[in-house]
């Protein structure tokens, strides 16, 4: 999936950046601001009717994309994982 392609607040990661040519100077800045695998990323907002910019959000920083940049960027949906730590205090006192 795309990151243009992503819903609004859906928790993804990014996947990979892929240029548009061997010198794609774009694709380079994006993994230079923190587009890089593994990554939270988040569109929180689109511009008017929905169009540009896109507000995306890695980390902890906001960025205004166009569209045409973030399709360059590859996401997955991020894993929903919860872990339960509430020790047993009977275990706990064994």
């Amino acid at each position: 999936m795309r990151l243009v392609d992503l819903p609004k607040n859906a928790p993804a990661v990014v996947v990979a950046v892929h240029p548009h040519g061997e010198a794609d100077a774009i694709a380079r800045r994006l993994a230079e601001i923190g587009f890089v695998p593994g990554e939270p990323v988040e569109v929180r907002a689109a511009g008017p009717l929905g169009r540009e910019p896109l507000m995306v959000q890695v980390g902890y920083t906001r960025f205004a994309l166009r569209r045409s940049e973030a399709a360059r960027v590859e996401v997955a949906p991020a894993l929903e994982v919860k872990v339960d730590v509430t020790v047993d205090r009977e275990a706990r006192a064994a």
